[in-house]
């Protein structure tokens, strides 16, 4: 992803109808390009978290989605939508924020893996993003470190509930259950 571009009054709606090939985020107004193409370190891990989370969820309310549009607001319109983000993996419990094409409103978990040209907009400006738009947990997955660190939303603000690399076990907050064994990750 590459440097904000211009101030955007951009629909949601207008972005539909662009070119499939055409991928960009809208936050605070500001246009935010989706390219160039996450590097193979990074499908890796998108890979396996998804699949991590793919097996946990199977059968249940929940679940998860790579790569797709959310739209952080409950507006449905896509004509009054100037606001999306397009996490690296999501995890939606309730179905009636699935649409066809997009999430509308916040996930319940929001992941993104970090990049040269991402760094910034994931660790402050997603972040504030984020936590302003109440996603319950929020993860940021370090390629370089093998790290990821996880931030739980509590009284409005989050709140890094821990910092997972090596050989530890990541419980997941909120699944009762669920542990991934960071090795596995970063393979």
């Amino acid at each position: 992803m590459s440097s904000p571009q211009k101030k955007s009054t951009y629909t949601y709606k207008q972005y539909q109808d662009l070119n499939e090939d055409t991928q960009f985020e809208v936050i605070d107004g500001t246009i935010y390009n989706m390219s160039p193409s996450p590097n193979v370190k990074h499908q890796e891990i998108a890979m396996q978290l998804s699949v991590e989370f793919g097996s946990f969820l199977r059968g249940k309310t929940c679940k998860a989605y790579y790569e797709l549009n959310v739209c952080l607001t409950d507006e449905e319109d896509e004509e009054k939508i100037t606001e999306w983000v397009k996490p690296d993996l999501i995890v939606v419990c309730d179905p009636d924020k699935r649409k066809a094409n997009t999430i509308i409103g916040s996930p319940d978990i929001a992941i993104e893996i970090l990049s040269k040209s991402t760094l910034k907009i994931d660790k402050m400006i997603k972040f504030h993003d984020y936590q302003k738009a109440g996603i319950h947990q929020y993860w940021i997955v370090d390629p370089v470190y093998e790290s990821i660190d996880v931030f739980i939303l509590k009284d409005g603000v989050y709140q890094k509930e821990g910092t997972y690399a090596n050989d530890d076990v990541l419980s997941v907050p909120s699944f009762e259950g669920f542990d991934i064994h960071m090795k596995d990750l970063f393979v």
